[in-house]
């Protein structure tokens, strides 16, 4: 997920766990001519790094089979506890997991296929090129460096809710705040280049949804994070929990518009 654990601040919980296994099942259909693209084919072997709660590494698991291998870091021990019971529930002998942070991983170099990293430079402002670039370290010659970010200034949800608008600008300001870039999936080319790779693919698009009952949006599980940074207080998060409650009993479903951007970037041969 993260740099180091001060820089990280979405709450773990079973809701958020859901959120995650959520993305990953997304990721492998919309992604699947990417992933294929990459190097995330049978027989591969894939870092995942800020695997977090180990979601996409146990499909990436599953894509690279048997003879693959998926190794996985994350700088928060709970997540890398969460991934390696992942792990064992899909009874995945070609998967590890360790603890490292995202610029130093204790991988060894040159060794992979494809280094992957989802939806992590977005918390780790100040530090994106570094992360980047030591991702370029781990990847054999001919190997692919895989990122995944958000613009989350671009986020919508129909039907438009004001309370819900409000808290994912809050969350916005947040970000800010701590000195990360809301936009970083913008940058995600250029970042590539900066790290001596060439830019074979990027890509974005929205990715849209119907809004699943009972899953909640990063903002929420950033919210005592939120109150502690002073962006928000403890009736902001009372009034958002109630809206969220409120809209698992809407029918038709909200859908939310979430624009992603994908970069991989390719050492030569």
């Amino acid at each position: 997920m993260f740099v180091s654990m001060s820089t990280y601040t979405l709450r773990l919980s079973e809701v958020e766990l859901g959120r995650y296994r959520m993305m990953a099942e997304a990721a492998r259909l919309t992604e699947a001519d990417l992933w294929a693209g990459a190097g995330i084919v049978p027989g591969a072997r894939v870092a995942d790094v800020g695997c977090g709660p180990g979601a996409a590494l146990a499909v990436m698991g599953r894509v690279v089979g048997p003879d693959g291998r998926v190794s996985g870091v994350d700088g928060d021990p709970e997540a890398v506890s969460h991934a390696r019971a992942a792990i064992d529930a899909e009874g995945l002998g070609n998967a590890d997991v360790r603890v490292g942070t995202a610029d130093a991983t204790g991988l060894e170099p040159g060794t992979f296929d494809v280094a992957v990293m989802r939806h992590v430079l977005a918390h780790n402002g100040g530090a994106e090129q570094r992360i980047v670039d030591h991702l370029a370290t781990l990847i054999r010659p001919g190997g692919a460096v895989y990122l995944v970010d958000v613009d989350l200034t671009g986020l919508r949800i129909r039907p438009t809710n004001p309370t819900i608008e409000e808290m994912a600008s809050t969350y916005v300001e947040f970000h800010r705040r701590l000195g990360n870039d809301p936009q970083v999936g913008v940058a995600l080319a250029g970042m590539i280049l900066a790290a001596g790779l060439a830019v074979e693919t990027y890509r974005g698009w929205y990715t849209i949804m119907e809004a699943p009952p009972g899953v909640r949006p990063p903002s929420w599980a950033a919210r005592d994070a939120m109150v502690a940074q002073g962006v928000a207080t403890a009736d902001d998060v009372a009034r958002w929990g109630a809206v969220l409650d409120a809209v698992d009993a809407a029918m038709p479903r909200p859908r939310i518009f979430a624009p992603t951007f994908v970069a991989i970037g390719r050492r030569p041969a």
